[in-house]
């Protein structure tokens, strides 16, 4: 399947304004927010039902207040189980407990309520993309058994699938040799019809373990464990021998704080790598989410990342392109050289390194700074329970430093693209 640029169409008309390849979050997001703007959206799917997938299960923070102020929040509290405190834990103690609005959720029941949002506006095509045709002013899709489709703008949705890019000639470059290794399953209450906290985070100690997330979803209780070990290593390996004993051996005191438990459910896992879109900056077509970059689930920042991907995107960048006879790749470029979104890449990217760090490293500089990192944390849960004023003012000093040196950063890296 090769990709050429033919001659444009010799009308003005196409069948869609926008035509979105991938039906998971990110581009059913970005057609909930294009299609309710009153754009002709037309969403294309393999699958009319999405299938049940390993993804992001939780989320809470930064992601809940841009879904709140995109108006997406009310398909996700149809589809996720609210949660508002964390124990977070180290070394076999509580270091300290979060507070804030989370929700945890299965990624293809939170696409489905998704989906279910879409306006009318929005055409829904069921059906396997096998060719693609690009330019300035029209884009040409041909679906497998189908008629081909006729957009303005494509937008490109498809996670880390490769296929469609590299028939544009969009290849991805791995900008981090993290590969960060993710597992997922059910737990269940052994002796107690419940567990004695509703949501837990138990921190790794330099063994390649990054942390263990516990949370609440719809009928079940939810495990993450997120890694940075070789999936040959044998301990990784014996996860699915006696994934229970494996645990309680690298979390000391977790059934003490958290009570006893069984595997619910198969093991699911997950291995990510690092990678960013190179030639992308072509003439009507752009990629979001991890279509662009792949995120570390460790570090969170994946749902964040993606939302601000579609609200430059949907919220600025189309209402611009709309206006115009022709899409060229200078204007697709603003979108990927936009301020906003550069902030949070760069912010991904680093965070995985940070994650890395602090989970794998040994030396004696590495050693102290995690001891350090968690010493601090205690610390601030301390002053938390005496003053929290003063707590809350030495949170905000924490972020606004981290901002300063996150757009630093910024403004001393080169574009990915």
């Amino acid at each position: 399947m090769m990709n050429r640029r033919y001659p444009e169409l010799p009308t003005s008309e196409t069948d869609t304004d926008i035509a979105i390849v991938g039906g998971g979050l990110s581009g059913t997001l970005a057609a909930c927010l294009l299609g309710r703007a009153g754009y002709r959206v037309t969403l294309i799917d393999r699958h009319r039902v999405f299938p049940q997938e390993f993804r992001v299960e939780r989320i809470g923070g930064e992601a809940i207040e841009k879904l709140q102020r995109l108006q997406l929040f009310a398909p996700l509290s149809t589809a996720a189980v609210p949660f508002d405190e964390i124990v977070n834990m180290h070394k076999g103690h509580v270091v300290d407990r979060t507070y804030g609005q989370h929700y945890g959720f299965f990624y293809n029941r939170l696409v489905a309520a998704m989906r279910s949002a879409l306006p009318e506006t929005v055409n829904f095509v069921v059906g396997q993309v096998r060719g693609l045709r690009i330019g300035a002013a029209h884009q040409r899709i041909s679906i497998l058994g189908q008629d081909e489709i006729t957009a303005r703008l494509l937008v490109i949705a498809t996670g880390m699938g490769d296929t469609l890019r590299r028939d544009l000639g969009i290849l991805h470059r791995q900008i981090s040799d993290r590969r960060p290794l993710a597992f997922g399953f059910n737990i269940r209450p052994l002796r107690s019809n419940r567990f004695r906290h509703t949501a837990l985070t138990y921190h790794g100690d330099g063994d390649g373990i990054d942390h263990l997330n516990l949370f609440p979803v719809p009928g079940t209780t939810r495990a993450n464990l997120f890694l940075f070990r070789d999936p040959r290593d044998p301990w990784v390996r014996s996860l699915h021998d006696d994934l229970k004993q494996m645990l309680t051996a690298a979390f000391p005191s977790l059934v003490d704080t958290f009570g006893d438990f069984e595997i619910g459910s198969r093991i699911d896992s997950w291995l990510t790598d690092i990678t960013a879109a190179d030639n992308c900056r072509q003439d009507g077509v752009v990629l979001i989410g991890d279509a662009y970059l792949t995120s570390c689930p460790a570090s969170g920042l994946g749902v964040s990342r993606l939302l601000t991907d579609v609200e430059r995107l949907c919220c600025t960048y189309v209402p611009q392109w709309m206006t115009e006879t022709a899409i060229d790749h200078t204007k697709i470029a603003a979108y990927y050289d936009d301020p906003e979104k550069l902030d949070m890449d760069i912010s991904s990217v680093q965070m995985t390194d940070r994650h890395f760090n602090l989970t794998t490293k040994t030396d004696v500089g590495w050693r102290l700074r995690r001891q350090f990192h968690f010493m601090r944390r205690r610390v601030l849960y301390g002053i938390e329970s005496i003053s929290p004023a003063l707590a809350t003012r030495l949170h905000q000093l924490k972020t606004i430093r981290a901002r300063s040196a996150l757009r630093s950063a910024v403004l001393n890296t080169k574009p990915m693209a």
